[in-house]
């Protein structure tokens, strides 16, 4: 297949070129690295004389910002794609608002590029190898998360996630049969996921659906062991604990359920 054609846009030397490095051992679908700008105004003036299909693009930059630049480019009679890449979660609604094909927080990892690159060459209609190829949707197909778990790529159906935890420099991802260890953060798998978790620590998600019970008891936050509010996960029989600021959300959840 033909390789995507990328514009890196970061005002950080440092910041392209670890998006270089990533790109590099990206394979499917594969990618070149076709310009880099270290401004808006630098990447107008390559694209007005060059192609790229996809552009790799910081949000918080001098003059004018990723956002700004990424209106401007809705414009053009053949847009790129847009990829943002931010340190900051803050701006991943308005990015999606205005059609970016996805939405990564830095530090960005290799497993999570290459999910974002596929996506872009389904956006262009471009072939992709079928071990990368996400199954066409169907009535009995079910939505996936393409993690690296310990360095290995895996496929995780949704629909199995229980919760996600934070645990030192890592996250735990369980589903009823298995553990992951990922290297994501917690808060850009919580854009990925959507709906279908919910928040109820700052270092846990758990799925809307494993949520049986809630309840005082003794349990660890994460800092120490105490009495708080948990919800139970039914299928692994685990307790989690949650704030206080997540509690009314909690609630609302088992409500709706008739729990």
């Amino acid at each position: 297949m033909n390789r995507l054609r990328v514009l890196i846009v970061d005002d950080e030397d440092l910041a392209r070129l670890r998006m270089r490095s990533l790109l590099a051992d990206c394979a499917a679908p594969a990618a070149e690295v076709a310009g880099e700008a270290g401004s808006a105004a630098e990447a107008l003036h390559w694209l007005a004389s060059n192609q790229a299909d996809l552009v790799l693009l910081d949000i918080n930059m001098p003059g004018l910002d990723g956002l700004q630049l990424a209106e401007r480019l809705r414009t053009a009679a053949h847009p790129p794609r847009i990829v943002f890449v931010t340190a900051h979660a803050t701006h991943a609604l308005k990015a999606f608002e205005i059609d970016a094909v996805d939405y990564l927080t830095k530090p960005v990892r290799r497993a999570r590029l290459q999910e974002a690159l596929l996506r872009v060459a389904q956006r262009l209609d471009r072939p992709v190898p079928l071990a990368a190829a996400a199954p066409a949707a169907g009535p009995a197909e079910q939505p996936v998360l393409v993690v690296s778990d310990r360095g290995r790529v895996q496929r995780v159906p949704v629909a199995d996630i229980l919760y996600l935890k934070a645990e030192l420099k890592y996250v735990t991802l369980r589903t009823p049969q298995h553990a992951y260890v990922l290297d994501d953060s917690l808060s850009d798998l919580e854009q990925r996921l959507g709906d279908a978790i919910l928040r109820i620590h700052r270092n846990a998600l758990v799925a809307r659906t494993a949520v049986t019970r809630l309840e005082r008891r003794v349990v660890s936050d994460g800092e120490g062991e105490g009495e708080g509010w948990a919800v139970l996960v039914g299928a692994t029989q685990e307790w989690l604990a949650v704030s206080r600021r997540q509690l009314t959300q909690v609630r609302e959840l088992l409500a709706e359920d008739g729990v």
